[in-house]
């Protein structure tokens, strides 16, 4: 038996979650590359470091991103 899942990863969906469109857009990028690091984020979003942490951080408590790693060499993918 094989079981296929549909992506649940679109914008739509992540829009009723009450993402803005930097996360949305950060979700995206991850579902695409398959993970996403702090510096990619502020790049990706123009964001400073502290608003790139509250951004992520909203992300890992909604359950959508899972952070891997400690420190600087922490990454996130989609969960």
């Amino acid at each position: 038996m094989v079981e296929f899942y549909k992506d649940i990863y679109t914008e739509e969906y992540l829009a009723k979650l009450g993402l803005n469109e930097r996360q949305i857009k950060a979700v995206m990028y991850v579902k695409e590359k398959g993970k996403v690091t702090n510096r990619e984020y502020r790049e990706l979003t123009g964001l400073s470091d502290e608003g790139t942490r509250k951004d992520i951080n909203v992300l890992v408590e909604k359950g959508l991103l899972l952070p891997v790693g400690k420190g600087r060499n922490t990454h996130y993918i989609l969960k």
